[in-house]
C-alpha cells in the first residue's frame, strides 16, 4: 500500500493511530500530521478523523480505518504496529509520542495524595486530555443505578439486604458496577460489620482502630439473603478486623458452613484479609467448604508502602495465598491487581510471575479510580489493548484464567469467570446446559461465543 499520495489514506492511518493512543506528531497541527504535510488531508480524511475523535469506541475507530484503508480482517495490535511503520516511513523523522509497546509505563512514578486536584488535574487525566481531547477515557461506561423508587431488581436487593442488616462492598468500595450487579440480582456480602481497622489510599470503606463488634447473627442471615437469591456462585468478602484475635476467619468458616448446608453444591468465593500473616486461621478458612480462597495483593512490591496500610504487605500476603493452596489443595487461589498507580510494565510482569509461583490460579486486573480527593490519585488510565496484552501474559505463565480489563473488579462477574474456565477445561461438553443454567446474576445477559468465552450484555431493566 502506498501512503503518500492517498490523503484519504493517510488521514484515516494517522486518525487511527492517535484515537487509539499510539501516535500524535506535532501538538496542534490538523491529524497531528508535521508542518507541511496538512494538506495531505483530504475531505473524507477529515471526516474520519472527525469520525474517530469524536467516538466511543477506540477499536470501532481502528476497525473503521483499517477497512478504509484495505487492512480489514488484521488484529487490532498488529494493524496499529503496521500503520506506526507505515507513518514512519511516509513521514522521515517522525515518532510517535506512544508506540504499542510503550501503552504500559517504563519508568515507575510513585502515587500521591493530593486533596487540591479535582478529577480532570489528576496526572492521568491531563495525560488523557493531550491524547484524546478529555479528561477521562470513553471505555469507562457503565449502567448508572436505576432511581431508589423503581420496582427493579436492583431496588428489591436493596431492600432485602437492609432488612437482614447485611453489607455489602459494592456500596461500601462505591464499586461503579452496581447497577449492572444488583439488576441481575445478585451482589457481595461484606462480612463483619462496614469498618476496616486499616486505612489504605485506595479504599473507600470507612475506618477505625475500634469498629462495632461482629453480628453473631450475620451467617445465617447471609446464607438466607443467598439461598433467597438462587445462585450457584456467590461471593463474600469483609473488612480487615485486626481487633479479632483471627481476624475474623472463624466468623467465615461459619457463614460457608451455613451455605454449604442450606445448598451444597453452590459454589462460595471468600475474598479475605491476610489475617495479618496468621496462617492458622488461614487454615481455619480454607478448610471451611469454600471453593475458591481470594485475597488481593492489590499492587506491585514497590508501591506497597504508599497503596497499602503498613500493617499488609507483598510477602505477607504471598505467604497467605501459598499457604492457602498447601492447606487445601483442592483450592482455586485468587487475586487482584490494581493498575494505573505508577507500576512499570516489567513491575506487573514481575507480580505475575510471583503469584505463579505461589502457585495462585487465578488474577483480574482492573484500572484504579480514585473514590474521593483524600486518596490516591490516578497516575495512568491504562488502554484495554494494554490490559488484553497483560491478559494473554498471565494466561502464557500458567495462570488457570485471568480477567483483564478496565472495569474489571476482583468479584466482578467473578461467577462468570468461573464458568467460563469450567466450560473451557472440564465441562465443555456440558456446556450449552451450563450456560442456561448455571446462576451467576448475569445468566440472562450470557453469550456463548464460538471459542467457549462469555459474553454478558447488560440491558437496562
Amino acid at each position: 500500500m502506498v501512503l503518500l499520495g492517498a490523503g484519504r489514506r493517510c488521514a484515516a492511518l494517522v486518525a487511527a493511530l492517535l484515537v487509539s493512543g499510539c501516535a500524535g506528531y506535532v501538538p496542534g497541527m490538523p491529524c497531528g500530521l508535521p508542518r507541511g504535510m496538512a494538506s495531505l488531508r483530504t475531505h473524507r480524511g477529515a471526516q474520519a478523523c472527525r469520525m474517530s475523535a469524536g467516538t466511543g469506541d477506540g477499536e470501532q475507530s481502528v476497525n473503521s480505518a483499517a477497512a478504509m484503508c484495505g487492512t480489514a480482517g488484521m488484529a487490532p495490535q498488529s494493524f496499529l504496529e503496521e500503520q506506526a511503520r507505515l507513518v514512519g516511513t511516509a513521514i522521515p523523522g517522525a515518532v510517535p509520542r506512544k508506540q504499542w509497546s510503550d501503552a504500559l509505563r517504563v519508568e515507575g512514578l510513585t502515587p500521591k495524595v493530593d486533596v487540591t486536584l479535582r478529577g480532570d488535574q489528576m496526572p492521568a487525566s491531563l495525560r488523557e486530555q493531550e491524547r484524546s481531547g478529555r479528561t477521562r477515557p470513553d471505555w469507562f461506561r457503565v449502567p448508572a443505578p436505576p432511581p431508589p423508587t423503581s420496582d427493579t431488581k436492583y431496588t428489591q436487593l436493596k431492600e432485602g439486604l437492609r432488612e437482614l442488616k447485611l453489607n455489602t462492598v459494592c456500596e461500601e468500595a462505591q464499586c461503579p458496577n452496581i447497577g449492572e450487579c444488583w439488576n441481575g440480582g445478585t451482589g457481595t456480602i461484606m462480612l463483619l460489620g462496614d469498618t476496616c481497622t486499616r486505612a489504605c489510599r485506595f479504599c473507600a470503606v470507612k475506618t477505625s482502630s475500634t469498629p462495632a463488634a461482629a453480628d453473631e447473627s450475620e451467617p445465617f442471615n447471609t446464607a438466607k439473603a443467598i439461598a433467597e437469591w438462587g445462585l450457584d456462585y456467590v461471593v463474600l468478602t469483609s473488612v480487615d478486623r485486626d481487633d479479632m484475635p483471627d481476624g475474623g476467619a472463624a466468623h467465615f468458616a461459619l457463614t460457608v458452613d451455613f451455605i454449604k448446608v442450606w445448598n451444597p453444591s453452590i459454589l462460595v468465593e471468600c475474598l479475605v484479609s491476610d489475617f495479618a500473616g496468621d496462617l492458622a486461621a488461614v487454615e481455619s478458612l480454607a478448610a471451611s467448604g469454600l471453593d475458591v480462597y481470594a485475597h488481593n495483593i492489590e499492587t506491585v512490591e514497590r508501591l506497597q508502602p504508599y497503596v497499602r496500610d503498613r500493617r499488609a504487605g507483598y510477602r505477607q500476603s504471598l505467604s497467605v495465598l501459598k499457604h492457602a493452596k498447601v492447606a487445601n489443595p483442592s483450592l482455586y487461589t485468587k487475586t487482584s491487581v490494581m493498575l494505573g498507580l505508577g507500576e512499570t510494565r516489567d513491575e506487573i510482569v514481575q507480580t505475575m510471575r510471583d503469584l505463579r509461583e505461589a502457585e495462585v490460579d487465578v488474577l483480574t486486573l482492573g484500572q484504579y479510580l480514585r473514590p474521593s480527593p483524600a486518596h490516591l490519585a490516578v497516575e495512568d488510565y491504562v488502554t484495554p489493548q494494554a490490559f488484553a496484552e497483560l491478559q494473554a501474559i498471565g494466561e502464557e505463565l500458567g495462570f488457570k484464567y485471568v480477567a483483564s480489563g478496565p472495569m474489571v473488579r476482583s468479584s466482578y462477574k467473578a461467577g462468570e469467570f468461573f464458568l467460563e474456565h469450567m466450560i473451557k477445561t472440564e465441562r465443555a461438553a456440558d456446556a450449552d446446559k451450563l450456560v442456561q443454567e448455571f446462576r451467576t446474576g448475569h445468566q440472562q445477559h450470557r453469550v456463548l461465543n464460538e471459542d467457549k468465552t462469555l459474553s454478558t450484555i447488560h440491558q437496562p431493566q
